[in-house]
């Protein structure tokens, strides 16, 4: 047993395999090396980095930690350019696992812990991309865009004086995200 969230996710990708049949494998025997190296980038660079940007105490430590952010954005972005998942044609640890910070970003990390070079909307296959997971059999049921935002600006050294911003506008999850054109057009 354990409580780290990364073994959780592990737990539940086969934990109740013989109460729900017909469930997807979201760490499958022949990605399980490639699903290993892009949750540890994501995590290192985007997962963390957001979070060593944003309380960090010295210039240099936010900067690294800003620069590894936006490097990591960059390149899966590059990488969904490619294929329409990060590690293929199908959904898999490494997506669910980069899922949680990709809905935040806008909200919160880009204005509250000042990783603003750009914004997720702003990148061409890594804004379509999480639309497409949100848009999954019953994940928008479980993201709250409101209560993301309000809890990250509800810290008094973010926000001392407590009010919460109106804004931002034109993030839509409902939005149609066109990857399945992408990828028959990469195809051929």
């Amino acid at each position: 047993m354990s409580n780290e969230s990364s073994e959780i996710v592990r737990m539940f990708n086969s934990a109740f395999d013989g109460l729900a049949p017909d469930t997807p494998d979201y760490y499958p025997e022949h990605l399980r090396s490639e699903i290993d190296a892009m949750n540890d980038f994501v995590y290192a660079n985007f997962n963390n980095g957001v979070y060593r940007a944003g309380f960090s105490a010295e210039q240099s430590a936010y900067e690294q930690a800003y620069d590894d952010v936006f490097m990591a954005m960059d390149r899966m972005d590059d990488i969904l350019s490619r294929q329409r998942y990060l590690c293929g044609d199908q959904i898999t640890e490494a997506d669910w696992r980069a899922f949680p910070t990709l809905t935040r970003f806008d909200n919160a990390y880009h204005y509250v812990f000042k990783c603003n070079k750009k914004r997720l909307r702003d990148y061409e296959h890594l804004w379509p991309y999480t639309r497409d997971l949100y848009q999954q059999p019953g994940v928008a049921d479980l993201v709250y865009p409101e209560a993301i935002k309000g809890g990250y600006w509800s810290g008094a050294r973010v926000n001392p004086l407590g009010t919460i911003p109106k804004g931002p506008e034109g993030i839509n999850f409902n939005e149609p995200h066109g990857r399945e054109a992408m990828v028959q057009a990469l195809a051929g």
